[in-house]
């Protein structure tokens, strides 16, 4: 790995200023970009602050909250949405605090006096193996994404091939399944006529307070596809959340829902 390339921050942690200031001059002349803490609270503040932050250097035997106690909760503040790899400095290797470190998660350790160059090379496997965690997270992203376009455009398939079934008077009559009868689109803004006959069936029974559970199994679809719907009615009504589609749809509120679809 060449000198100043690396794009991931490294946080480093230890109570004691002296190794915090050696660790950090070493790895800036190595290529990387530290943020120095001197306890685990600054560097759950600084790590909460800095997305670019990516891997943690920290003391195993801190006051207030040790190493292993700290990974543990940047790993909560995370969830599923962000992702680091963590390296343990320690004085003194007792086995059950290295059982437990690997347990926490802690990709590896190191005992003091450290060996800087070892440690380089540690924090360097550590970046890749961050770097492919990443394209899993990125995967798993798209991946969801995938699904449910695959479930929205099964199920608009689903509906054009009920179109295509019913006679045709049921479509001119409104007596069809997913066609909107006459009486129906008057009560109606004008602004929902942009909408497909499920979009317009999903937005009707939002505006009777079901709930998205509610209105699958109403419809026979995924709760993740009622999700999609909802989103696409309210981009394409320009609306801004699913209380005011509600009201523009109740027919309790004539005179706030002609307030709310005015533009």
């Amino acid at each position: 790995m060449n000198k100043l390339t690396s794009a991931v921050k490294v946080l480093v942690v230890d109570d004691q200023p002296l190794i915090v200031e050696e660790l950090c001059e070493f790895l800036e002349s190595s290529g990387y970009r530290c943020v120095p803490c001197e306890s685990s609270k600054q560097a759950v503040e600084r790590f909460t602050q800095d997305p670019d932050i990516g891997l943690v250097l920290c003391d195993l035997h801190m006051p207030d909250m040790d190493g292993i106690q700290l990974v543990q909760e940047l790993q909560r503040l995370c969830g599923r949405h962000r992702v680091f790899e963590a390296i343990l400095l320690t004085g003194r290797a007792d086995k059950q605090d290295v059982i437990k470190a690997l347990r926490a998660g802690i990709a590896d350790y190191y005992q003091k006096p450290i060996d800087l160059d070892e440690l380089l090379e540690g924090l360097q496997r550590q970046e890749v193996a961050l770097q492919e965690r990443h394209k899993d997270v990125q995967l798993g992203h798209l991946n969801q994404k995938l699904q449910y376009l695959s479930e929205s455009i099964d199920d608009l398939y689903q509906d054009l091939d009920k179109v295509r079934r019913s006679p045709r008077s049921s479509a001119l009559t409104g007596t069809g399944p997913g066609v909107v009868s006459e009486a129906d689109r008057v009560e109606i803004p004008s602004i929902f006529n942009q909408l497909s006959p499920r979009q317009l069936e999903v937005a009707r029974l939002v505006g009777k307070g079901q709930t998205n559970y509610q209105i699958a199994c109403e419809l026979g679809i995924t709760e993740n596809t009622v999700k999609l719907y909802v989103s696409q009615v309210l981009r394409l009504t320009h609306m801004h959340n699913r209380t005011q589609l509600a009201l523009a749809l109740s027919p309790s509120n004539s005179g706030m829902r002609q307030r709310v679809t005015a533009h």
